[in-house]
């Protein structure tokens, strides 16, 4: 029988700033983390690189959310990264799943006709998303997601978008830290308004929303 971890409990944690993280992708134990530094992507003034947003608007892959979950973070726990090992053991993995299942973690899956190539999910609570992992297995493909992703957010009046800690990576969408005490009152506003993830319409709409508000780079 999988161990999970009490998704009730889990939900009340994300509530007061903390999240989960084992040790490595073969660790037996989960501990919780509350950064001093919140690693925050704008929702409504992101930036991104002309030269990404220019093959995003080109590629012919497509793009679906919660088409497969099961799949987006098992490639996400078992991918190999050059920086370091994986944060996601077996029960991080399981009792995600069981919060997709109650529809509190959605994914976000980039498509090369009908094979997964790209992904990242997150917890949903409130106006919220906590962003929790992503892989690639094409050039750009998580970014992408990442940009299909904020599309989604922006549509449905979201508040945070939470990374969690530092990643170099993602400076370049506008990612900034954010004191605790700060994040705190953020996320409290922010759990209190309901919002809704709904897809967007077509590639279209993602592109609209995404050229209405951003700074390029």
């Amino acid at each position: 029988m999988s161990k999970i971890i009490d998704l009730n409990s889990l939900i009340e944690f994300y509530k007061k700033a903390y999240f989960p993280m084992a040790d490595s992708k073969n660790s037996e134990e989960i501990k919780f983390y509350k950064p001093k530094l919140r690693f925050i992507i704008p929702i409504y003034n992101f930036r991104y690189p002309k030269k990404l947003f220019n093959e995003f608007k080109k590629t012919k892959y497509s793009f679906k959310i919660d088409n497969n979950f099961p799949k987006v973070i098992e490639l996400c726990k078992e991918i190999k990264r050059k920086d370091k090992d994986t944060w996601i053991n077996d029960i991080i993995l399981d009792t995600y799943i069981e919060l997709h299942k109650i529809g509190k973690c959605h994914s976000v899956e980039c498509y090369e006709n009908d094979k997964l190539i790209g992904g990242l999910y997150g917890l949903h609570i409130g106006s919220c998303f906590f962003g929790e992992s992503m892989f690639s297995l094409k050039t750009n493909t998580s970014k992408f997601c990442l940009l299909y992703l904020l599309a989604i957010l922006k549509k449905n009046n979201f508040s945070i978008l939470d990374s969690q800690f530092f990643n170099p990576h993602l400076v370049q969408f506008g990612a900034y830290e954010m004191e605790t005490e700060i994040y705190e009152n953020k996320l409290k506003e922010s759990l209190e308004i309901e919002s809704f993830f709904k897809e967007v319409n077509n590639f279209q709409e993602s592109l609209s929303l995404l050229q209405s508000t951003n700074q390029r780079s």
